[in-house]
């Protein structure tokens, strides 16, 4: 089975913004409710930005008493991301609401910036997202591809209430990176509403669910991103891998050819639009779907994965050493992506190159991103030492 690609947002710390676009309304024809279980209960939103009794007691305790003397903004982030405060780690496992991410002291990136501006409100700050034009980052789960874009948060000052109305101060807005940002990308991020935060946050959960195979739940949660933010285009993508999955082909090419009309050159669709077509295996259909494939190679020559995939299958016959061959096109192109570390690593390991596999291993232990595979990655590690040790010692 070809990969189907979702596309998720991973979140950041920087920026100020302006007025987001005017909302739309979601396409009539995406929804069919009828194929699905109803949900236990409906997909609540109100709870992504609450702050816990916890958070409460937390901003209380670390920066309540020295408002008065010293910046809020700087206390607040020094505050959560002093290594001698909260410690907060990076996981990518599961997309936590605030109070969740405050709870585990353990998030992703769009987590870690939902709690971050749900304290942020808590002490009167203006807070604003806004989304950042960088290059989009990869991972995978089983044939399930993710693509992540970045969105940003800036810290304005307090607010000051006059009467009904708020004295809104953005300028000298803090600005927070937990990577590199170019310059360039950073002056011309884009605004972003809450309700495209919260939409971000629904359609993250959905894909999560999907690749749990829970589709049931993915589906509700799914719709309800795209009935919070019509104009978020990832959530119908989202949509029609859980129809697709769920074996409602039909319905996913329609909800894919509506986000194709609004997005003609999104590689992302074209391909799962193709895949779509293809697994319907009508004449009209397959030749459609040739054609969609011919405008992505155009646009896409080489696509994400490209060189991991036949690296997987040179690993799968023993061909070890194309198979290493391939893994390092895909290390030269993204270094940091452990996977095609970990794999580079195991194909030095079955040629016997110990020590190349060992810097290739260090380096996906150093970049994993979920405990599950850190913990992978490192026995790993130490088997290869150990095996390096007895080859010392022969």
């Amino acid at each position: 089975m070809q990969p189907w690609t979702l596309a998720l947002c991973a979140a950041l710390l920087c920026g100020c913004a302006g007025p987001s676009p005017a909302p739309r309304a979601a396409a009539p024809m995406v929804f069919h409710d009828q194929l699905f279980q109803p949900p236990a209960a409906p997909v609540d939103t109100s709870h992504i930005f609450e702050v816990s009794p916890a958070m409460r007691d937390y901003l209380g305790r670390e920066i309540g008493h020295g408002l008065s003397h010293k910046d809020p903004r700087r206390e607040l982030f020094d505050a959560l991301y002093r290594k001698d405060k909260l410690q907060l780690e990076y996981d990518s496992a599961m997309t936590r609401n605030a109070a969740q991410t405050f709870a585990a002291r353990a998030g992703n990136c769009l987590s870690l910036a939902i709690m971050t501006a749900a304290l942020a409100r808590e002490l009167n700050l203006v807070v604003q997202f806004q989304q950042v034009d960088v290059d989009e980052s990869w991972s995978r789960a089983g044939d399930l591809y993710f693509a992540s874009n970045h969105v940003n948060l800036a810290l304005g000052r307090q607010r000051l209430s006059y009467g009904e109305g708020y004295s809104v101060d953005l300028s000298n807005s803090l600005t927070v990176d937990f990577i590199p940002i170019p310059p360039k990308a950073r002056e011309t991020a884009r605004p972003l509403e809450e309700r495209t935060i919260v939409a971000m946050y629904l359609n993250n959960r959905a894909a999560e669910l999907l690749s749990q195979v829970k589709l049931d739940e993915a589906y509700w949660s799914a719709r309800k991103a795209v009935e919070q933010d019509p104009g978020f285009l990832n959530a119908y993508n989202t949509l029609a891998v859980v129809y697709q999955h769920h074996g409602n082909l039909a319905e996913a090419e329609q909800v894919l050819r509506y986000a194709l009309s609004q997005a003609p050159a999104n590689t992302i669709v074209l391909s799962n639009l193709a895949q779509a077509l293809e697994a319907q295996r009508l004449p009209g259909k397959l030749a459609e779907a040739a054609t969609l494939r011919a405008r992505l190679a155009q646009l896409e020559p080489e696509p994400p994965f490209h060189y991991f995939n036949l690296g997987q299958e040179a690993m799968r016959v023993g061909d070890y050493r194309r198979a290493r061959d391939l893994f390092a096109r895909e290390v030269d192109r993204v270094p940091d992506y452990h996977e095609f570390q970990f794999w580079l690593a195991v194909a030095n390991y079955q040629l016997g190159n110990l020590g190349e596999a060992d810097a290739h291993m260090v380096q996906a232990l150093a970049n994993s991103t979920t405990r599950g595979d850190h913990d992978l990655y490192s026995a790993k590690l130490d088997r290869i030492r150990a095996y390096e040790a007895h080859a010392a010692g022969k």
